[in-house]
């Protein structure tokens, strides 16, 4: 399987992990919820949908009422077939889910991951976002050590355009600085050694008097005012 195609499967199984869909459906929550399959066909979703059936992961049920699944067929039209997640294929998601290999923390598949971290467990969160941190200051290391062997050989437009890749790094690396931090202080909260040791009592009253964490109510993720974080699809990030 090529490493395309296995972002692709993991996409669909997530998507369809959250509802029952026909292909339409699919394309266009691919196309617009992850930027990375801006470019999906059909001829790229069908395929993958035939192989995951093909592996019990998905299972095709009719997609309308007898009726109108009736009419489609007098008039000469497909009728609409509805992929459904298997217990299987929602058992092999998970698997995938608690992957944290490099594969993991490159340019497409992080992006591809991270839109499905609301179905992430905490901890396996934190080793992909660290990854992801590390890999991206690698990579600012080589540029900035590029950019000051050749700063002097290149003009200006080029000089400028190596300053904003940098400067794009940089900014995704402050980005996982704050979600990683956001993570640490939700765990922190919920199973630090005081709360661990804090009486029943004492808790509760903990929680009738001190307002909700801001990490609780999203999530885990930092509020952002005035700012938007970057798209780890961005091409602009890699």
């Amino acid at each position: 399987m090529s490493r395309r195609s296995g972002i692709l499967e993991f996409a669909v199984l997530g998507l369809l992990r959250e509802s029952p869909m026909h292909g339409y459906e699919l394309r266009k929550r691919l196309n617009t919820s992850l930027g990375v399959f801006r470019a999906f066909s059909y001829g790229s979703l069908y395929p993958c949908l035939k192989t995951l059936v093909g592996q019990g992961w998905l299972i095709e049920e009719p997609g309308s009422a007898p009726a109108e699944a009736l009419a489609a067929s007098l008039a000469g039209r497909r009728a609409k077939i509805v992929y459904r997640l298997t217990a299987e294929g929602k058992e092999h998601f998970e698997e995938l889910l608690a992957h944290t290999g490099p594969e993991a923390w490159e340019d497409e598949h992080f992006g591809v991951r991270f839109a499905f971290f609301g179905q992430t467990s905490r901890d396996v969160r934190m080793r992909v976002l660290e990854g992801r941190r590390s890999r991206l200051e690698e990579r600012l290391d080589k540029m900035r050590a590029s950019l000051a062997r050749t700063r002097e050989r290149l003009d200006d437009y080029t000089l400028e355009l190596q300053r904003h890749g940098m400067e794009s790094v940089e900014r995704e690396v402050r980005w996982l600085n704050e979600l990683i931090e956001s993570e640490r202080a939700g765990r922190e909260q919920r199973g630090g050694p005081a709360e661990q040791n804090r009486s029943p009592d004492q808790s509760q009253d903990r929680s009738q008097n001190q307002p909700q964490d801001q990490s609780e109510e999203t999530g885990g993720l930092p509020r952002h005012r005035g700012s938007s974080r970057p798209d780890p699809s961005d091409d602009t990030a890699k």
